[in-house]
């Protein structure tokens, strides 16, 4: 009660400098001097962030559009974090906290924490693809570590952004081989859940994982061997010119991994693939260790997720119809998602790439949109319609679109 007490007392301090400096100090430019009750790295920081950062912002901004998974399958980061998965998944779920690695750049690359903490986590953006440098996001934990190389705590109202008053960060950096920051790793919380322990914890995972780093040299951004996943008209996996003996089951678990790179847990993924089917638990293991072989290792226990790279047609699909790119949406959009499939997992995928790609279709004011994708729509008659409705009336391919709309019509 008395550390409850301590805590709660701190953090109202704090709010009432908070809301006392910053003001100021977005008026005049600079620190006030003669402060006590607010450290100097962090006023100092609040100071440097208020020129590109607005304190009544929500949430991180997101980079790439929020699709890291190329910079996580490139990242120095990735192999030794991933043989740490399951302890820091353990301590994040068993403590109630959210634990992050970003980047050299501030940008987070994977997370794991309990089900709660992560929904809340995700209300600021504090989750993959987002952006938590200090001119992105001002003053939090992340954002002094990668600026001192030194490992730090941000408490509540310490934070500029006031959406994050209700957090403790606690956060160091991860350095290689060489000395540089390759990212930091960042243990949040609740503020009436501040411990001083984590700070310790923190410390001695970054210690792991770059005693980890010495002792695999570190391997360029991108210099892997992805597999190259075909999951639309067809299924095949294929490294480095040669297809993976992979069955059919497999490609659907590989399909769904790839399209989610934060991973499932045992139940919803044995739910995705066989949904209400009596399927034997050593079945479905047998399934995945297979597939965990054939990728060398590259999936994760306890939660199901990629740890190899793996480029997929129908992300690419995804990640350009939300870059606004329909061109090329369309060029890679060869048919259905796995066309042979009745997992339940990938009939849902299945749907959501078909709509989102004739949305796209319908929004788009080129007709040669309207016309290559009615190639595989012959009995759709709105998007038939629609490339008519874009085409001049000399327009020879009208010809094309009007004969495919009597087709659709008549049938």
């Amino acid at each position: 009660m008395s550390q409850r007490s301590d805590l709660r007392r701190r953090r109202a301090a704090l709010e009432s400098e908070w809301s006392r400096l910053v003001p100021e100090m977005r008026t005049a430019g600079s620190k006030p001097s003669g402060l006590e009750a607010v450290r100097d790295d962090v006023t100092e920081s609040w100071v440097r962030s208020l020129s590109s950062v607005d304190p009544g912002r929500d949430s991180a901004p997101v980079t790439d559009g929020g699709a890291v998974q190329h910079r996580w399958s490139g990242s120095p980061l990735r192999r030794p974090v991933d043989g740490l998965a399951d302890e820091l998944r353990s301590i994040a779920e068993d403590a109630g906290f959210v634990t992050a690695l970003t980047d050299e750049s501030g940008t987070i690359l994977w997370t794991c924490g309990g089900a709660t903490m992560r929904r809340r986590a995700e209300r600021v953006n504090f989750a993959p693809g987002g952006r938590w440098d200090e001119q992105a996001m001002g003053t939090n934990a992340l954002s002094l570590a990668l600026r001192t190389g030194r490992p730090h705590t941000v408490f509540s109202a310490e934070h500029l952004v006031t959406a994050l008053h209700d957090w403790v960060c606690y956060c160091a950096p991860v350095h290689g081989p060489d000395g540089r920051v390759l990212g930091v790793l960042d243990m949040s919380t609740t503020w009436d859940r501040s411990n001083p322990l984590a700070m310790s914890t923190v410390r001695s995972l970054v210690a792991t994982v770059e005693a980890r780093l010495r002792t695999e040299p570190l391997r360029p951004r991108g210099d892997t061997d992805p597999v190259n996943l075909t999951c639309l008209g067809a299924g095949q996996a294929v490294r480095k010119g040669v297809p993976l003996a992979l069955r059919p089951r497999q490609l659907e678990i590989l399909t769904l991994l790839a399209l989610e790179p934060g991973g499932y847990s045992p139940e919803r993924l044995r739910e995705a693939v066989y949904g209400d089917r009596p399927v034997t638990a050593s079945t479905f293991k047998a399934e995945i260790s297979h597939l965990r072989r054939a990728l060398d290792g590259g999936v994760a226990t306890r939660r199901y997720a990629l740890t190899a790279p793996v480029s997929c047609d129908a992300a690419d699909v995804l990640r350009a119809l939300e870059k606004g790119d329909a061109d090329t949406a369309l060029r890679l959009y060869r048919g259905p998602l796995l066309p042979w499939s009745e997992a339940p997992g990938i009939a849902e995928w299945r749907t959501h790439l078909e709509v989102a790609v004739r949305e796209a279709v319908l929004a788009s004011a080129r007709p040669e949109h309207a016309l290559r994708y009615g190639e595989r729509a012959p009995y759709d008659v709105e998007v038939h319609e629609h490339a008519l409705s874009l085409l001049g009336p000399r327009d020879t391919r009208r010809a094309i679109a009007a004969g495919r709309l009597g087709a659709a019509l008549r049938d």
